[in-house]
């Protein structure tokens, strides 16, 4: 079955009910728009590497579908996992209702649709591009993935897929049965070298997730993927930032860059990726422990010294 056929199939079987409220990728559509330049190309008109009738429709129609697509996942996402952590009232309440309903199931059940949901548009927004290239013989479909990476809107490239992936992890080591299967996709090594957590997708998708902080050189610790997607520890990123740990990365100056590749204004928008310090906290429970506790006093070390400088500062000193 060609993948056109498959990804219509996906968009109109079961999960129907579930993609209403979701952005797709109008994979028929964008094919239309290629037949049409392949029409150009039939009748003598040579279709450049650059053709404006798919620079103006294709690109885009691509580039929003992508960005309404990724808005999409990450909210959802971020919904189920808020759910997950919850705490205080909120916290309570649900776990009174597990009582009667089991919430549980929905929040998994949820978590795999939402999985297949980034891959089959991905893959869609895969085998587009390719599609295009090959209608004008160009490489400005490859160099298209490229501007999406750059503008965090590549649907495989978000953290949220490695938040997601712990959470099923650790629903594996609580809860043993109809899980299993799909959780069994997911594998994460903290021992390894280099630590990895490594994702099998649908349609024989392999991601590789390197959990080592570029900055310590160790396992990420209270981690945070800032807005270009790399991981730090919370203490590694602050300092990267030159903020304090108590201060938070929401401090940090708007033109502090990333260690890593070098882009600035990526600190505001950091996702603390809570799912995946549980899970480690689980697996590694001395190294857990022993981090916490230098964190806690390299924190209370920088808020007292914070402090007093201010304090000598109010008073003349």
């Amino acid at each position: 079955m060609k993948f056109g056929e498959t990804f219509t199939d996906y968009l109109h079987g079961d999960q129907e009910w579930f993609l209403e409220k979701c952005s797709h990728v109008e994979y028929k559509s964008l094919k239309k728009v290629l037949k049409t330049c392949r029409s150009c190309k039939a009748m003598g008109d040579s279709c450049k590497s650059e053709c404006q009738l798919c620079d103006q429709k294709f690109f885009s129609e691509l580039t929003k579908e992508a960005s309404e697509i990724n808005g999409c996942f990450s909210s959802r996402v971020r919904h189920l996992l808020d759910l997950h952590v919850a705490s205080g009232m909120q916290g309570y309440l649900l776990r009174l209702r597990r009582y009667f309903k089991n919430d549980q199931q929905a929040m998994v059940l949820e978590g795999r649709k939402l999985v297949e949901y980034v891959t089959m548009n991905a893959i869609a927004i895969r085998k587009i591009l390719k599609k295009y290239d090959k209608v004008h013989c160009s490489e400005n479909g490859r160099n298209f993935k490229s501007k999406l990476r750059a503008e965090h809107i590549e649907l495989l490239q978000s953290p949220l897929l490695i938040e997601l992936a712990a959470f099923y992890l650790s629903f594996n080591g609580e809860k043993k049965g109809e899980f299993n299967e799909f959780s069994s996709q997911f594998s994460c090594d903290f021992d390894a070298t280099p630590p990895v957590m490594t994702l099998r997708l649908p349609h024989s998708i392999k991601l590789e997730y390197d959990l080592t902080c570029a900055v310590c050189l160790d396992v990420v610790f209270n981690s945070y993927a800032l807005s270009c997607g790399h991981l730090f520890c919370k203490s590694c990123a602050c300092s990267s930032a030159s903020v304090l740990i108590f201060q938070g990365l929401k401090a940090a100056n708007p033109q502090s860059k990333c260690p890593i590749c070098r882009q600035v204004g990526v600190y505001a928008k950091a996702l603390h990726m809570v799912e995946l310090d549980m899970l480690l906290k689980k697996r590694c429970k001395d190294y857990w422990k022993e981090r916490f506790a230098a964190e806690r006093a390299e924190t209370t070390k920088q808020s007292k010294e914070f402090w007093e400088a201010e304090a000598k500062y109010l008073i003349g000193y």
